[in-house]
């Protein structure tokens, strides 16, 4: 989904919109809409970054031992 949609979402719930309503009318899921407002509510309104490598910081941290086998 766009960040454009969110916000625009997220703004129809600021001025007032309950979180079904607002999820109807941008045609997204109710569960979308209530997460998005609890992020929104913990002060971040754009989504996190998504992928990229989640494992190498393991494996470097024993670099050093796995190197030595």
């Amino acid at each position: 989904m766009s960040i454009d949609l969110r916000h625009r979402v997220l703004r129809a719930m600021r001025e007032g919109a309950s979180t079904h309503v607002a999820a109807e009318r941008f045609g997204i899921a109710i569960a979308t809409a209530v997460r998005w407002r609890s992020q929104d509510r913990a002060g971040r309104s754009d989504p996190l970054p998504m992928g990229g490598d989640r494992r190498s910081g393991r494996i470097e941290a024993e670099a050093e031992f796995l190197q030595s086998l």
